[in-house]
C-alpha cells in the first residue's frame, strides 16, 4: 500500500493505533535516518496490523473511528507517525509525544542530505528545501524560487527537479503490509505477538497488559491515571504508571497480581482510581508530616504503599488513631529498612495482603514478620556503614533530623521547620568535606559514608564550605549550644582530627543507631516524641532540585554527568536509565552495591543484556554489577559509543 494511501486512511481512522501502544519515542536522528533512506529507496522493513472490530479494542486519539473494523498499527508506529508529521506537517491524532522530532526538516540540494532547521545555516539560503512545505505543494511551484539560483548553487535545472521529484514521490512508495485477523486475536495474544515483533523496542510488561484491557472499555484510563502521578510530581515524589495500577488493583481486588484486575468492571476500576488517589494522598500526608520524609529521594519502600492503601481503605479512608499510626509507622520504616519490598515483590506483596485480610487493622503480625525475617529488629553501628545517598539508611538519617528537631548550625533554628523546595532547603552536608578528605589519602566510598552525612540549611551548608571541622565545629558549639550535638556529633574533640576519621565515623554510627531505635521504640510502643514535624506535603507544592532527586553520586560533576546521560539516553528515544539502582543478594535481601545509572531490563529488554554506568566507583562495586550480569562502563563516551554502535544501529532496524 502506498506511504499517501496509509496515511489518507490514518485520516478516515481506519488505521489507528492500540491504546496499549506506548507513545512517540523517536529521535531526529532516527527521523532523518528514515527520510534518508525512503529517499535512497532503501528498505525500511514492512507494517504489521491487527484487523478487528472497532468493539474488539481501544484506540489513541481523539478521532472517531469508522464502524465495522480497524487497521491498528502494532509495528511501524515510529514510522507511520514520523511521514504523516512530515507529510501533512502536523503529528497524527493518536500522537502522543514530542513533534520537535520531526518539525522543521530540510534538504540539501546539493549533497543530498537531511538535516533539521539551523537559522544561521539555512535562512535565506537556498540551498536549504523544507521538507514539509515541499510534500505539501508541487514541484513547480517550488521549482520557480530556485531558478535566479541555479549557477550560482552549481547544480541544473534537471537535477534540480529530479531531487525534489525523488522526495515528493516518497509518498508513492509501496509499504508491504502484514495483518493479524481471525476471532481467536484476542488482546492477550495481540500483546504476545507485539512483543515478539517489537523485540528491538521495550516489552509490554503485566502492568501494560493489564491498563490496555482496561482501555478497551474506558479509554480516559491511562490519562487519568497520569493526571495523578502529575500531582505528585508537583509535591516531589515521581510515581510509575505501573506503580499507581498496582495500588488501585490492591485496594480493589485485595491482591498484588494484576491478573485479578481481570474480573473487575469499568465503573469499579473508575472508583477505585478515585480512591486510591485519596489513600495516597493520605499517605504521603501521614509519612511527610510525622517522619519528615517530604521528597521521592527519602520516600523508602514506595512498593509498601499499594499494602497501605488496602488497609486504609478497608477502614474507609480514614486515618487510624494516634497509636495505631504509630504501629503503622514503625512497620513502614522497618519496611524500607530492610528491603521487604526489593526482591520478587508481587509474591510478597501478595503474603502482606494476606495478613492485612486476616487480621483487620492489627499491624502486629506484619511486624512480627518482619522479626521473624530479620531475627531483631533492632539497629547497630553496622547498619550505618553504607554510602551515598542511595542507601536505604539515607531516609533514616533524614527522618531522625526531622523528628529529632535538629537545629541549624548557623542559625540555631530547628530544621523540622524547613521543607527541601522551599527558599530556606535542607541541603546535605560532609561533616569532614569531601577534598580535605581526598587529599589525606582517603577513598571516595569513605567520604560519602552515610555517618559522613548531615543536613543543614543551604545558608549555613555555604558558609562551612570545605572547613577542616577542627577548625569550624568548635565556633558552632560556642554560638548555638547544642545545636552541634543534635547532629549526633561525637563530643570528643580529638575524633574532628582528620587523622582520626574513621574513629569519628564509628562512633557517630553508634550514637546514631541509639537515636533511631529510641524513636522506633517509642513508635512501638503507641508513643512518640512529637505528632507533626512539618505540614503535610500535598499542602505545598515543593520545587524539588534536580540534584537532590538524583543523590550526591559522590560529586557534582559526577552528579551532572550523569543527569545528563540520563537525558541524552531519553532523547534517542530509550528508557531512562534507575538512578542508584541497589543490587540485592537473592539469598539474604541484602544490599550489595548501587549503580550510578542501570537499567536492569537492558536498553532494549529481551534483546540486550543489563547494562549500567559507573562512575569513579570503587572494584568492588564494579564486581558486584559483574554478578548480577550487568555490562558495565566506567566512562560516559565509552557508554554512548556503546549506545550508539550496538543500540540504536538494531534499534533502527528493528522499529
Amino acid at each position: 500500500m502506498k506511504v499517501g494511501t496509509i496515511l489518507d486512511l490514518v485520516d478516515l481512522g481506519t488505521i489507528a493505533l492500540p491504546e496499549f501502544q506506548r507513545g512517540y519515542v523517536w529521535n531526529r536522528d532516527q527521523v532523518r535516518s528514515l527520510m534518508d533512506s525512503l529517499y535512497r529507496r532503501h528498505p525500511v522493513g514492512s507494517l504489521l496490523v491487527w484487523k478487528t472490530s472497532v468493539d474488539s479494542a481501544a484506540t489513541r486519539g481523539d478521532g472517531s473511528s469508522p464502524t465495522g473494523s480497524v487497521d491498528l498499527l502494532l509495528d511501524g508506529q515510529q514510522r507511520i507517525t514520523t511521514l504523516y508529521g512530515i507529510v501533512r506537517g502536523r503529528p497524527p491524532r493518536f500522537f502522543d509525544g514530542n513533534a520537535q522530532a520531526f518539525v522543521g526538516l530540510h534538504f540539501n540540494l546539493i549533497d543530498e542530505s537531511f538535516e533539521f532547521f539551523a537559522p544561521l545555516k539555512m535562512k535565506d539560503n537556498p540551498v536549504w528545501i523544507d521538507v514539509s512545505r515541499l510534500m505539501r505543494g508541487d514541484v513547480g511551484t517550488a521549482m520557480q524560487p530556485l531558478m535566479p539560483h541555479l549557477e550560482g548553487m552549481g547544480i541544473d535545472f534537471s537535477t534540480c527537479l529530479n531531487r525534489l521529484s525523488a522526495i515528493q514521490q516518497i509518498r508513492d512508495i509501496d509499504f508491504h503490509i502484514d495483518q493479524v485477523t481471525g476471532a481467536d486475536k484476542t488482546i492477550d495474544v495481540v500483546v504476545d505477538i507485539f512483543n515478539r515483533v517489537n523485540s528491538g523496542g521495550t516489552k509490554l510488561s503485566k502492568g501494560d497488559l493489564a491498563l490496555a484491557k482496561i482501555c478497551a472499555s474506558w479509554p480516559e484510563a491511562r490519562d487519568e491515571m497520569k493526571c495523578r502521578l502529575s500531582k505528585w510530581e508537583k509535591a516531589g515524589f515521581q510515581f510509575r504508571l505501573e506503580w499507581f495500577l498496582r495500588c488501585i488493583n490492591a485496594l480493589v481486588t485485595g491482591e498484588a497480581m494484576f491478573a485479578a484486575l481481570a474480573k473487575v468492571d469499568t465503573p469499579t476500576f473508575q472508583a477505585g482510581v478515585i480512591d486510591a488517589e485519596k489513600r495516597v494522598d493520605s499517605l504521603l500526608n501521614l509519612i511527610s508530616s510525622r517522619l519528615g520524609l517530604d521528597h521521592d529521594q527519602v520516600l523508602g519502600s514506595r512498593y509498601s504503599l499499594p499494602l497501605l492503601v488496602r488497609y486504609l481503605d478497608q477502614k474507609g479512608g480514614k486515618l487510624p488513631a494516634f497509636e495505631e499510626q504509630n504501629q503503622l509507622l514503625y512497620w513502614y520504616v522497618h519496611s524500607f529498612l530492610w528491603g521487604r519490598y526489593a526482591g520478587s515483590t508481587e509474591s510478597i506483596l501478595n503474603q502482606d495482603l494476606e495478613l492485612v485480610e486476616r487480621h483487620g487493622d492489627d499491624f502486629e503480625p506484619l511486624i512480627q514478620q518482619l522479626q521473624q525475617l530479620r531475627g531483631d529488629l533492632r539497629l547497630s553501628q553496622r547498619d550505618f556503614l553504607g554510602s551515598t545517598r542511595g542507601a536505604r539508611f539515607y531516609p533514616l538519617l533524614y527522618m531522625l533530623t526531622r523528628v529529632h528537631e535538629a537545629k541549624d548550625w548557623g542559625s540555631g533554628v530547628t530544621l523540622n521547620k524547613f521543607l527541601l523546595g522551599n527558599q530556606a532547603q535542607l541541603h546535605l552536608h560532609h561533616v569532614f568535606p569531601k577534598a580535605l578528605l581526598r587529599k589525606h589519602g582517603y577513598s571516595q566510598s569513605e567520604a560519602n559514608a552515610l555517618a559522613n552525612f548531615t543536613f543543614l540549611t543551604a545558608d549555613t551548608n555555604l558558609e562551612v564550605s570545605d572547613k577542616d571541622p577542627v577548625v569550624y565545629l568548635p565556633t558552632y558549639l560556642a554560638k548555638h549550644p547544642g545545636a552541634v550535638e543534635s547532629h549526633w556529633i561525637p563530643s570528643d574533640p580529638e575524633l574532628w582530627k582528620i587523622e582520626r576519621y574513621r574513629d569519628f565515623l564509628s562512633a557517630r554510627r553508634e550514637l546514631l543507631a541509639q537515636a533511631s531505635n529510641d524513636f522506633l521504640d517509642g513508635l512501638r510502643g503507641g508513643q512518640a516524641k512529637t505528632e507533626r514535624v512539618a505540614e503535610p506535603i500535598l499542602e505545598r507544592e515543593a520545587t524539588i532540585p534536580m540534584a537532590d532527586r538524583l543523590g550526591s553520586i559522590g560529586s557534582e560533576d559526577e552528579e551532572r554527568a550523569v543527569r545528563e546521560c540520563n537525558e541524552w539516553i531519553v532523547e534517542r528515544g530509550l528508557p531512562p536509565g534507575t538512578l542508584l539502582l541497589e543490587l540485592v543478594d537473592q539469598t539474604s535481601g541484602e544490599p550489595t552495591a548501587l549503580l550510578d545509572l542501570a537499567w536492569p531490563d537492558g536498553l532494549q529488554e529481551g534483546l540486550s543484556q543489563p547494562v549500567a554506568l559507573l562512575l569513579e566507583e570503587d572494584e568492588p562495586v564494579e564486581a558486584a554489577a559483574n554478578r548480577a550480569g550487568f555490562r558495565f562502563f566506567t566512562s560516559v563516551a565509552e557508554f554512548k559509543s556503546y549506545v550508539r554502535g550496538e543500540v540504536l544501529a538494531l534499534e533502527l532496524t528493528a522499529v
